[in-house]
């Protein structure tokens, strides 16, 4: 007996006309709300990021909830898993990103270059790193912003 099923043209209508509707992300985020933080899940935090293993510290270093003295020991920390984590967390304050802007592992500044809220300084910084791999993150990135308005320029109407 075969585990292929094959369905008839009927069949995969009526499947693409019952499936459920697709939710954009902002849909899905209203749907699910995170939970708010409180002051257990703050503790919680503190007591992980003095955890022994390298991994439970670079889910703390990785939260949108850790907090700014957290982030600051964390980006010391000896793994360069756990500051990578801090590099390219969206949520880690801009000095913390500088800090780490001048970390011994060029991964760590690899996710630095790549975050998407680095300050310009910084990129500046990183564009003439010693590491080739940063600096071709950095031109990387920064083609990404030129591919975004090149278009818009291509839709601008030429002036007469």
């Amino acid at each position: 007996m075969s585990c292929i099923r094959f369905n008839t043209p009927a069949q995969r209508q009526a499947m693409r006309s019952q499936r459920p509707a697709m939710l954009t992300a902002e849909e899905a985020a209203a749907l699910h709300p995170a939970p708010e933080m409180t002051e257990s899940k703050l503790r919680r935090l503190r007591l992980l990021a003095a955890d022994p293993n390298p991994k439970i510290r670079e889910a703390v270093a990785s939260s949108y909830h850790t907090p700014e003295d957290l982030f600051l020991r964390l980006a010391r920390d000896p793994d360069e898993g756990v500051r990578g984590c801090v590099a390219k967390n969206e949520a880690t304050p801009c000095d913390i990103l500088r800090m780490l802007a001048d970390d011994r592992s060029e991964t760590v500044r690899g996710w630095v270059a790549v975050n998407y809220f680095v300050p310009a300084d910084v990129m500046e910084k990183l564009a003439n790193d010693r590491s080739r791999t940063v600096r071709g993150l950095v031109k990387w990135k920064a083609s990404l912003s030129e591919d975004a308005v090149e278009p818009a320029a291509a839709k601008a109407p030429a002036a007469v």
